[in-house]
């Protein structure tokens, strides 16, 4: 593991934890004013803050359907708003990512806003998403990155992307690919299941841990029936889904499985 990963969320194996931004303007389903998404976004961020979790990440995640590789102005400037609020409340490590694929839009939210990571889709290997065609922009992102001295903000980075077809690159396995990040210097490497809430594959999680170095990130499915298991495996869990009511991305952040998901990693971390 990287000394700039453990440094930045001391701990050993973090927890972080997702705020799903209700719909932002401009989008089928926005409704809020921009006071209420950001007195919504600061309070679940309070509550997690007080369930003990070590990170957070902001997602636009109601803003469906998403543009492929892009968001208009309107999205990046709230975001960045949105997430100059959620870090200066709660100091504790905080990044961001922007769908679909909109990476450098992330990038520029991180470094306006004091954001400590991004996380990134098509990194490496174009893939076929439900939005499109995904081509792969690291040497794009991390360019941009040097370009406008934002070298602090790690880059972790889907390898096999769940809600997408991989069929273009059947004939390069999840191993091959996590190598192929790690050569293009991704700072940390996430594994999904199939889609939102499907846990990732013990063997795939197994498969990437003989191939780089790098941080692994389990990044869904993660509950606190399966935490137990995954514990050993991975170096940062990304939990969303879980902490929800009902245990669905959609619904508002239940505290009660906030706690007992976190007391359980007190006494897995033992």
């Amino acid at each position: 593991m990287s000394a700039t990963f453990s440094s930045l969320f001391g701990q050993t194996k973090p927890v972080i934890a997702m705020l799903h931004l209700p719909a932002l303007p401009g989008t089928p389903f926005y409704q809020h004013s921009t006071a209420a998404i950001i007195a919504h976004v600061l309070a679940e961020a309070a509550l997690y803050q007080k369930a003990g979790v070590h990170a957070l990440m902001l997602e636009n995640m109601h803003d469906v359907p998403y543009l492929n590789g892009k968001v208009g102005p309107e999205i990046t400037a709230l975001m960045g708003i949105i997430a100059h609020e959620v870090k200066q409340a709660t100091k504790i490590p905080c990044g961001i990512q922007i769908l679909a694929g909109a990476n450098c839009a992330a990038l520029a939210v991180a470094k306006a806003a004091g954001l400590d990571f991004i996380r990134a889709e098509g990194f490496v290997f174009a893939h076929v998403a439900d939005e499109g065609l995904i081509q792969a922009d690291a040497g794009v992102l991390l360019r941009y990155r040097k370009q406008i001295s934002a070298e602090s903000v790690l880059v972790f980075t889907d390898i096999k992307k769940k809600h997408s077809s991989h069929a273009l690159t059947a004939d390069v396995n999840l191993a091959e690919t996590a190598k192929a990040a790690t050569f293009f210097r991704s700072d940390g490497l996430i594994v999904t299941g199939s889609s939102t809430g499907v846990a990732a594959s013990i063997n795939d999680l197994q498969a990437v841990k003989k191939s780089s170095t790098l941080p692994l990130l389990i990044g869904s499915g993660i509950t606190i029936q399966n935490i137990g298991s995954y514990y050993p495996l991975a170096d940062a869990f990304i939990v969303g889904s879980y902490f929800k009511k009902h245990g669905h991305w959609a619904n508002t952040v239940d505290d009660e499985r906030v706690h007992r998901f976190m007391e359980k990693v007190g006494e897995l971390a033992v």
